[in-house]
C-alpha cells in the first residue's frame, strides 16, 4: 500500500548512519557481556572463599585462575568498547566535516556565478554612468535656477535675514517699574431671603 503510485521513497538513512548504528549495537552487547562477567567474578570469588573455608584449596585455586582469566577478558572488552566509541565519534565528526565541505562548495559555486554576472568592468561602467548622471543633473539644476552669481545669492540671503528680523521685532521693555495691583475683594451679593408663608 505504501508504494501506491510506483515511486520509491528515498531513505534518509545513509551508509554512515547504518555503520554508526551497528557500532553502537556492538558496544551495547559488549557492555552486557561486561556486566555478566562482573557478576560471575563476584560469585566465583565468594565461592572460592567458601571452598577455602571448607579446606578445598585446589578447587579454590582453580576458581581463582578462572576469575583471573575473566578479569583479563573484562580488560580486553573495555578496550574494545573504547575503540568502538572512538570509531563512532570519528564517523560522526567526519559526517559533520563533510556537511561543512559541502556547504563551502555550494557557497563557492554561488560566488563564482555572481562574479560571472558582475565583472569588475561592469561595476566600473555602472559607477561611471552614475557619476555622469549626477553631473548631468547638477548642470540641469544650475540651468533651472537661473544664472545667479554668488553676489546675487549673498544679497538674497541678506534680504531674507532682514525680513526675518523685522517679523521678530518686539516692543521695548519699559524701564520704570510697573505699579503693583492690589486685588480688590469682590463684594458678596446679598440675595433676598424668601419670605416664609405660614401654612393655613
Amino acid at each position: 500500500m505504501g508504494n501506491l503510485f510506483g515511486r520509491k521513497r528515498r531513505s534518509r538513512v545513509t551508509e554512515q548512519d547504518k555503520a554508526v548504528l551497528q557500532l553502537k549495537q556492538q558496544r551495547d552487547k559488549l557492555r552486557q557481556y561486561q556486566r555478566r562477567i562482573s557478576l560471575n567474578l563476584e560469585r566465583e570469588r565468594a565461592l572460592a572463599r567458601q571452598l577455602l573455608q571448607e579446606g578445598r584449596r585446589e578447587k579454590a585455586m582453580l576458581l581463582l585462575k578462572k576469575k583471573r582469566y575473566q578479569e583479563q577478558l573484562l580488560d580486553k572488552t573495555e578496550n574494545q568498547i573504547s575503540n568502538l566509541e572512538r570509531m563512532v565519534q570519528d564517523i560522526e565528526f567526519t559526517q559533520i566535516e563533510m556537511k561543512v565541505i559541502e556547504g563551502l562548495k555550494i557557497g563557492n559555486e554561488c560566488l563564482n556565478k555572481m562574479h560571472q554576472v558582475m565583472s569588475i568592468e561592469e561595476v566600473e561602467r555602472i559607477i561611471g554612468e552614475t557619476q555622469d548622471a549626477v553631473e548631468y543633473q547638477r548642470q540641469i539644476d544650475e540651468i533651472l535656477a537661473g544664472s545667479l552669481t554668488e553676489e546675487d545669492e549673498d544679497a538674497i540671503l541678506e534680504e531674507l535675514n532682514t525680513i526675518t528680523q523685522e517679523q521678530m521685532e518686539l516692543p521695548e521693555v519699559p524701564s520704570e517699574p510697573l505699579p503693583e495691583k492690589i486685588p480688590e475683594a469682590s463684594p458678596v451679593k446679598n440675595r433676598p431671603k424668601p419670605e416664609l408663608v405660614a401654612a393655613s
